[in-house]
């Protein structure tokens, strides 16, 4: 017991995380090889539960057998728990089940939360991970409601499951679905309220949850400066919404517009000629551009894209979520930096700055070498 104990103390908090990852994919692919896992009479084999668990945990959305016929309830909710627990990361939930039981967090636990955070100093980081996880219950729950409110209509009181179930996995961008065509099933691919609760669902979730917290402080304040506007307490706060939400909420808008017009300008008599109407295929185009980035739902037949959307979509994919979200790819962050700093060299620059805040040396060298890495 004591070597155990020396041996996770020598360990850093990256290789405490990938081996926390490791075990949790492991469990995940024994839970799904039960034989109650699945409804076919031959249990799943290893690897291709060892493949659920993994996409399961990284958010992938990639699958090997039908996840909505193949799988049991049993089998159905070990996925969704591992898409929850990967989206959201083991630390924040060890620290929550730390909390729950009345463990006291010392400096080393807080020190490797800090670090899976990604945050800068280590006051309040037991706080605000409590925050993300009550942030990440109502934001599902709520979307979830929503979902069932569409689903209950067409499948009767399942579809509360189904709410529930697709709101976690939109919200944790993991583009697991219990239909057999995902999103592109005929009872739902003319859904179009669906189609915008299902996509603004997934992308609060590739947002980051620094950014949704931060984006939601500045809202309320300029609500309450609204209303209260003769109220000193109220007052002008400069740089409330910090310059990294900033940089995020702007690339990201820049990236959805993109998308979108591609997707409209190549797809409108292609995938898009299947809805009627032009609200239809605004919409349609709108989470067929959305998705490649963050979630990897399929609210269209991918076969039937054409060459230039795919190079689009494999586009987005590349940049993927923001940081700090349940999201993938480079980050926004990183894409954002890269070309400020491409722009910064075309004017002979010598310098990066954004919003008269200058960008440290460290975080350019990092963006280029995350690009490098991921293109390897």
């Amino acid at each position: 017991m004591d070597s155990m104990e020396k041996l996770f103390k020598s360990l850093s908090t990256y290789q405490i995380i990938s081996l926390s990852f490791i075990l949790m994919i492991f469990s995940g692919a024994l839970l799904l090889m039960l034989p109650f896992a699945s409804q076919g009479e031959t249990a799943l084999s290893f690897l291709d539960a060892l493949f659920t668990a993994t996409s399961a945990s990284c958010v992938t959305g990639l699958v090997v057998v039908d996840t909505g016929t193949y799988f049991t309830v049993f089998g159905q909710l070990v996925i969704i728990l591992m898409i929850q627990l990967g989206g959201l990361g083991i630390m924040t939930f060890a620290t929550l089940f730390s909390v729950a039981v009345g463990k006291k967090i010392n400096l080393q636990e807080r020190l490797r939360i800090q670090e899976s955070l990604n945050q800068g100093e280590i006051h309040g980081v037991v706080s605000f991970c409590l925050r993300i996880v009550r942030l990440t219950f109502i934001i599902e729950f709520f979307f979830g409601t929503l979902l069932a409110l569409r689903f209950i209509p067409l499948f009767g009181m399942r579809g509360i499951y189904y709410g529930y179930w697709h709101a976690i996995s939109a919200f944790c961008n993991a583009g697991f679905s219990t239909f057999s065509a995902g999103l592109y099933d005929e009872s739902l691919r003319f859904n179009y309220p669906l189609q915008l609760i299902i996509s603004t669902t997934f992308l609060f979730g590739g947002m980051g949850f620094i950014i949704v917290v931060n984006l939601l402080r500045y809202l309320r304040h300029r609500a309450q400066r609204a209303l209260f506007h003769n109220d000193p307490r109220f007052g002008y706060q400069p740089w409330l919404l910090s310059i990294n939400s900033r940089i995020t909420l702007i690339t990201s808008g820049a990236l959805l517009l993109i998308g979108l017009v591609g997707v409209m300008l190549f797809e409108y008599n292609g995938i898009l000629a299947e809805h009627q109407s032009f609200y239809a295929k605004l919409i349609t185009g709108l989470f067929t551009a959305a998705t490649p980035r963050t979630a990897g739902f399929n609210i269209a037949d991918m076969d039937a894209l054409a060459f230039p959307t795919i190079m689009l979509t494999i586009f987005l994919m590349w940049i993927g979520a923001s940081p700090n979200s349940t999201g993938g790819g480079i980050k926004t962050s990183t894409f954002a930096i890269a070309v400020l700093n491409t722009l910064s060299l075309a004017r002979g620059q010598t310098k990066v700055e954004v919003f008269q805040r200058e960008i440290a040396d460290i975080s350019i060298r990092r963006a280029f070498s995350i690009m490098w890495l991921s293109l390897f």
